[in-house]
C-alpha cells in the first residue's frame, strides 16, 4: 500500500495487485507524479470503503473528493487532464481520437485474448495464446515505426499496451526473432522509473524481463 498524510484531500485507487485493468493507472500515476494512496485490495474480500462507493468493487477504482470513477481508459484520461503535465494525450482532436482508438483496439484484440487465457482451460488457453501471439507479431511493423506505440512521445498508449508486454512470459507467451522490435519496445519500456514504481510485488515477480528479450 502507498500511504500519504492527508488521506481527505489525496487521490484514492482501489487496484488489484496482479489485474492488467489496473495496471495502466498505476503507470500514469507515477508518469506524472501525482500523489495518491494506492490500495491493494483482494477482490474476494472487498474493504468497506470500497464497497461503499462501488456496490460491484469493480477495480480499478479511483476517488478523488466527490469523484468516484471506473474503468481503466476513464481514469487515465482523467488523470492526464486533472494533472496536465507531463501531457500523455495528445493535444489536437484528430490525434486525441486515433490514441483513444488505439486503446479501444488493443482492448478488445489483445486485453480480450489475455482474459481469456487466464480464464480458460487449456485447450481454450492453447487457441488464445497463439491468437495473441500472432496478433502481436503482425503488429512488428507498428512498434517499430516510431520510439514508442505509434508515437514519438511516451502516451496514455504505451501505459495501456506496457502491461500486456509485462504479462507474456507468466502467459507463456514467447516470442520470435522476427518481433524483435517489440522486444526493444518493451524494454525501453520496463527501464522507465514510473513502470518499475508502478508494478505490485506480485507484478515484480511474474517475469524475469531478460526472458522476453530472449529469442
Amino acid at each position: 500500500m502507498v500511504n500519504i498524510t492527508n488521506r481527505k484531500s489525496a487521490i484514492t485507487l482501489y487496484s488489484t495487485d496482479s489485474s492488467i485493468e489496473s495496471h495502466p493507472t498505476r503507470i500514469v500515476l507515477f508518469e506524472k507524479g501525482i500523489t495518491a494512496d494506492i490500495q491493494y485490495i483482494d477482490p474476494s474480500n472487498p474493504p468497506e470503503d470500497l464497497l461503499e462507493v462501488s456496490p460491484n468493487y469493480s477495480t480499478p477504482t479511483m476517488v478523488d473528493r466527490d469523484l468516484v470513477l471506473f474503468k481503466t481508459h476513464i481514469i487515465m484520461e482523467y488523470l492526464d487532464e486533472r494533472f496536465p503535465h507531463p501531457p500523455l494525450h495528445p493535444m489536437d482532436p484528430v490525434s486525441r481520437a486515433r490514441a483513444r482508438m488505439i486503446v479501444h483496439r488493443v482492448d478488445q484484440d489483445w486485453y480480450s485474448l489475455v482474459k481469456e487465457i487466464e480464464a480458460s482451460s487449456d485447450k481454450k488457453s492453447v487457441k488464445a495464446k497463439k491468437m495473441l501471439r500472432e496478433h502481436l507479431i503482425s503488429s512488428t511493423s507498428l512498434f517499430a515505426a516510431n520510439p514508442y506505440f505509434m508515437s514519438s512521445e511516451f502516451s496514455l498508449v504505451d501505459c495501456f499496451v506496457a502491461p500486456l508486454l509485462w504479462r507474456l512470459p507468466s502467459l507463456g507467451i514467447d516470442l520470435p526473432k522476427q518481433a524483435e522490435e517489440i522486444k526493444s519496445y518493451a524494454s525501453r519500456i520496463f527501464e522507465r522509473d514510473s513502470f518499475q514504481a508502478s508494478l505490485s510485488e506480485m507484478e515484480a515477480e511474474l517475469v524475469d524481463p531478460p526472458k522476453l528479450m530472449s529469442a
